[in-house]
């Protein structure tokens, strides 16, 4: 997927069918099925946010354009007017574009591709946590890299899944139990052995086979001990 940071709050991307079906989605529907296309459009956006820092809050401004090989999305961040009766969206040379706040407008950035409910929106507040996702291609590397963590981060969660023929681990560090510099030691640690992938965590959730959920470390070290 290519991106494209146009200013502070519009960010363009361009998507490939083929990358589209990689990811598990067939191109009808994406078109017919509103469940399957919203999937689709936040898996794009945790990458877009993962590369670029595009935090989506609020309501959305999205233009889709169907191109012959693929799909090119503008996605702007819209803001409500402090008299909170307009939408207010900032053009491509920095002016400001007002829209009344009705339901039509309401519908039409809804509509585009939907929106998180509400049930999503808490759940993604309280995971709001620092993770990363490494890939491996080889087993082994896992396992090397379980026996470098011996001792155990009481502040990490660790998930491995594997999928298309690679091993990926997710880790999530609770900033309460680790202080930055410990946070950075363990994922200077980890790519060492792996490397950082840009694959979302709902696409492995979706679609990848996991292999252990929690002490994933602890668990490796059990099965494959130090060959002495």
């Amino acid at each position: 997927m290519e991106i494209e940071r146009i200013n502070e709050n519009t960010i363009k991307f361009y998507i490939s069918y083929i990358d589209i079906e990689d990811r598990g989605f067939e191109r009808e529907e994406i078109w017919y099925n509103r469940e399957r296309s919203e999937q689709l459009f936040w898996q794009m956006m945790d990458e877009v946010n993962y590369k670029e820092d595009f935090n989506v809050e609020g309501p959305l401004w999205i233009q889709v354009q169907a191109l012959e090989k693929g799909l090119e999305i503008i996605v702007t961040k819209a803001q409500i007017s402090k008299n909170g009766e307009n939408i207010e969206l900032q053009t491509e040379d920095g002016n400001t574009v007002d829209f009344p706040v009705d339901k039509k407008i309401e519908n039409m950035l809804e509509d585009k591709f939907g929106k998180h409910d509400d049930e999503e929106t808490e759940q993604e507040d309280e995971e709001d946590k620092l993770w990363i996702i490494a890939d491996f291609s080889d087993f082994e590397d896992v396992i090397q890299l379980s026996h470098y963590f011996r001792e155990n981060h009481e502040g990490t969660k660790e998930t491995l899944y594997h999928y298309n023929d690679k091993y990926y681990l997710y880790m999530e560090f609770s900033e309460e139990e680790l202080d930055e510099k410990e946070q950075e030691d363990i994922i200077s640690k980890v790519f060492e052995f792996g490397n950082d992938s840009d694959i979302t965590f709902h696409l492995l959730e979706e679609y990848g086979k996991k292999i252990f959920v929690n002490d994933t470390f602890v668990q490796i070290r059990s099965h494959f001990p130090v060959q002495v």
